[in-house]
């Protein structure tokens, strides 16, 4: 007679960061302090550099350059080409000069910090600079950015914090790692037999409902973006947090959430970000990518691209969130 021996579940982590949840997942329990420690010296450090709130940090110095050369570190390089990579992939749907537009919209503060209802007039649209009209010398890191121009990297930084923390925490501590930023999901390493379980919702750090869609991860990485949840109202207008570069405004709302899988969390945000921004024309595009999508318009109605498979509950599937 043998018996098999059954893995313990992944142990897990949370806690507030980056102005969102921060969630760490690790196939053996042993290995959460350090896999912990790792998560969080790479979001300190993605803060540091990539923050549009922080007066110090590398992002606002850059900012307030606009105009003149300045040299960058290497780890503000890697966010910026990530950011220029994806403008590129998506011509220019996802375009790292929406800072301004951002800002004008009123997203000027964090999230929390956002007054909920502002009596302000919205400003008129203006399109972005363009990120063609950014100049980087990768070899120097010489960065010059047209004159009044602002930079918000905050998507694909976000996703490349995932990505990095995941593949880091895993070489540390030898196990299977899930990192989760705020619907921004990379994993590394061995996988718990049936995947990690991730349960889809408008809302990540929302109360879990058991109503959400559960899917199993086996490997790469996977981002939401939404215009649900991010929310804010200004002059008796709802607005949200993804802005068009073509138009400066927020992206027209044809899709409440769009959830793509991918190789890394940076392409996956990328496509789920672009896909926001397309709206209508989000199907086709996707499906030129051949990446698996769920894309879930107002009115509840699913489509799902590129081998997404039907949903599943946590009933069914024995997940949960």
């Amino acid at each position: 007679m043998t018996m098999r021996t059954q893995a313990p579940p992944p142990a897990r982590a949370a806690f507030q960061a980056l102005g969102t949840t921060a969630v760490l997942l690790v196939t053996d329990p042993r290995a959460l302090p350090a896999a912990e420690t790792v998560l969080r010296a790479e979001l300190a450090a993605v803060d540091l550099t990539c923050s549009r709130f922080r007066p110090d940090s590398e992002l606002t110095r850059v900012n307030l350059s606009a105009g003149t050369p300045t040299a960058v570190t290497e780890r503000f390089a890697e966010a910026l080409q990530a950011a220029l990579r994806a403008a590129r992939l998506t011509a220019g749907a996802v375009d790292p000069t929406v800072g301004s537009a951002v800002i004008a919209l009123g997203y000027d503060r964090t999230f929390v910090s956002l007054r909920p209802d502002d009596a302000r007039p919205v400003p008129v649209g203006r399109p972005a600079t363009g990120w063609k009209q950014i100049a980087f010398d990768a070899p120097t890191r010489r960065l010059r950015l047209p004159p009044h121009t602002r930079l918000d990297l905050g998507a694909t930084a976000k996703a490349l914090a995932s990505d990095r923390a995941a593949q880091r925490a895993a070489a540390a501590t030898g196990c299977g790692v899930l990192v989760s930023l705020g619907g921004d999901l990379a994993t590394h390493g061995p996988t718990p037999r049936g995947g990690w379980r991730i349960s889809l919702a408008d809302d990540h750090a929302g109360p879990a409902s058991g109503r959400g869609p559960t899917v199993a991860v086996t490997g790469g990485a996977m981002a939401t973006s939404g215009v649900s949840v991010r929310t804010w109202r200004r002059a008796g207008r709802t607005l949200h947090h993804i802005v068009d570069p073509a138009t400066g405004e927020p992206a027209a709302p044809v899709w409440r959430t769009v959830t793509v899988t991918a190789g890394t969390c940076v392409d996956a945000n990328t496509a789920s970000t672009a896909a926001i921004v397309l709206g209508d024309g989000a199907v086709d595009w996707l499906r030129s990518t051949a990446l698996p999508a769920r894309l879930v318009r107002l009115d509840g109605t699913v489509v799902r691209l590129g081998g997404w498979p039907p949903d599943a509950h946590p009933s069914d599937a024995g997940g949960s969130r």
